[in-house]
């Protein structure tokens, strides 16, 4: 039987993509849910043009009841993966699914990570700080805002000029390489 992958995203959908688009024929695994706390968000068209079902919640639901973390479990979903869902995971859903639940960041965590730290404001935090290499990581989520055991990383060199254009550029490009091998890999070592 096949791993059955949940997405949550908040905005436009890039990873939640290209996961859909590496798992669409696989023996493996299948994204099952996308789920979103943004009614208007693109990722929802894009989980629509995949026929993948949607769920969209607001914080009453994600934060004071099980609804949530029931649906996943009627659904039978296997691994929980963040991609660019910008709220904390309640405790609830973190204890449903121990060691089951990814993120994405685009930075090397542990710097340029936390709460408000998403987007552009690492891009730009990265450049205003000098730093000469930059990436993202593949990390278990916890309680804490890009505190989880790290998963993977994967870096590039920042040079002298480059703008918040190229460097995001050069970030993407990573995520969307490496994120679904990395849920493939994952769903490998699960039972």
């Amino acid at each position: 039987m096949r791993k059955r992958i949940a997405i949550f995203a908040s905005g436009s959908g890039s990873n939640a993509q290209k996961i859909m688009e590496h798992f669409k024929y696989s023996d493996s695994a299948e994204v099952a849910l996308v789920l979103s706390n943004n009614p208007e968000a693109y990722v929802l068209q894009r989980a629509d043009n995949f026929e993948i079902p949607t769920h969209v919640f607001d914080k009453h639901d994600f934060y004071q009841t099980d609804d949530v973390v029931n649906l996943l479990k009627r659904l039978e979903i296997d691994i929980v993966v963040l991609a660019g869902f910008l709220w904390l995971v309640p405790d609830n859903l973190l204890k449903a699914f121990p060691n089951k639940i990814i993120n994405i960041h685009p930075a090397l965590l542990p710097k340029f990570g936390g709460k408000g730290m998403y987007g552009d404001k690492v891009h730009k935090a990265v450049l205003e700080a000098g730093e000469e290499e930059h990436g993202i990581t593949i990390h278990f989520v916890n309680e804490h805002f890009d505190e989880g055991e790290v998963i993977y990383q994967a870096k590039f060199r920042v040079e002298p000029g480059d703008t918040l254009e190229i460097i995001k550029f050069n970030g993407q490009q990573l995520e969307h390489l490496h994120y679904p091998k990395v849920i493939e890999n994952l769903l490998k070592k699960y039972n």
